[in-house]
């Protein structure tokens, strides 16, 4: 599993909970709260999360079902329990994917240079180019034109495409935009701009308000939805450089939301979380703890 894999689905309407897919809920609760290797939660325990959110205990247990058999999550039995934890590659990738959700998607520092990346793969290799080109949607790039990405900055492709074997198809440079190209109309190009701001936009007429999602029975559901939500539009936006977006451009009340929300849920989630995680492995939680010290 890779961070590009991440099954976000859309957030719709504004009134109630975003539309969002039970498996980016359960990789979402594992992102934030079966982050530490050892951790994991009762196979009963993961489906109380997901009725949380709205999911029935039939579609509860089919998403785990999909999902280990996928890679995806692992199953331990002690007892007569079983447990659930993301696998090793899972844990990475949802690592990789948080970090890139909450990095600052409002680019007031951009140094006017861009990553450009061309490719050419063969017909024969159709599924392989759609892997690429879903690696670079989530790593920020915008299509150009047929075989030609870009992104307003730095990327490290060597890293982002190491598991694809594509490497040797791909051409990768550092430039500057030069007369008579526009940064703004290369950006009306490259990226749907007025669906990032709609997306935003709908997350403020959800979010922004003195008690989000009243119906929601706890924190923790908040929690869940609320990462969900970001993690999609952090998937859509590139972070591209606020001067040549229009100034009311909603990302950047968007993100003090999200930020504000993330924190005041954190408490209530966390301790509900804890009375459903558990440390099945001591001392791969406590070399992991002393890795990090």
């Amino acid at each position: 599993m890779t961070s590009s894999a991440l099954p976000i689905g859309p957030a719709e309407g504004a009134d109630g909970p975003p539309q969002i897919r039970p498996q980016t809920h359960v990789l979402m609760f594992s992102g934030i709260h079966l982050g530490r290797p050892g951790t994991a939660v009762a196979t009963a325990g993961l489906i109380d999360v997901l009725a949380r959110v709205g999911v029935g205990e039939h579609a509860a247990r089919a998403t785990v079902a999909r999902m280990t058999s996928r890679g995806v999550l692992q199953r331990r039995r002690r007892g007569r329990r079983v447990y659930l934890s993301p696998t090793p590659s899972a844990r990475t990738a949802l690592e990789e994917g948080g970090v890139r959700a909450w990095q600052s998607p409002v680019n007031r520092t951009w140094d006017g240079r861009w990553t450009l990346l061309g490719f050419s793969l063969p017909e024969s290799r159709r599924a392989d180019r759609h892997l690429l080109r879903a690696r670079l949607q989530w790593a920020g790039f915008g299509m150009l034109q047929s075989g030609l990405w870009v992104a307003p900055r730095a990327v490290d492709v060597e890293r982002l495409l190491e598991e694809l074997d594509v490497l040797g198809h791909v051409k990768v440079f550092r430039a500057n935009v030069d007369a008579p190209t526009r940064v703004a109309e290369l950006i009306e190009d490259a990226w749907d701009v007025t669906g990032i701001a709609r997306g935003y936009r709908e997350f403020l007429a959800r979010w922004d308000r003195a008690e989000p999602l009243p119906d929601a029975p706890d924190d923790l559901a908040r929690q869940l939805w609320l990462h969900g939500e970001w993690s999609l539009l952090a998937r859509r936006d590139p972070g591209l450089p606020v001067d040549y977006l229009p100034a009311d451009w909603p990302a950047v009340r968007a993100e003090h939301v999200a930020l504000r929300l993330r924190a005041q849920y954190e408490p209530v989630a966390d301790a509900l979380a804890a009375e459903l995680v558990e440390v099945l492995d001591v001392r791969q939680a406590l070399d992991d703890r002393h890795d990090h010290e």
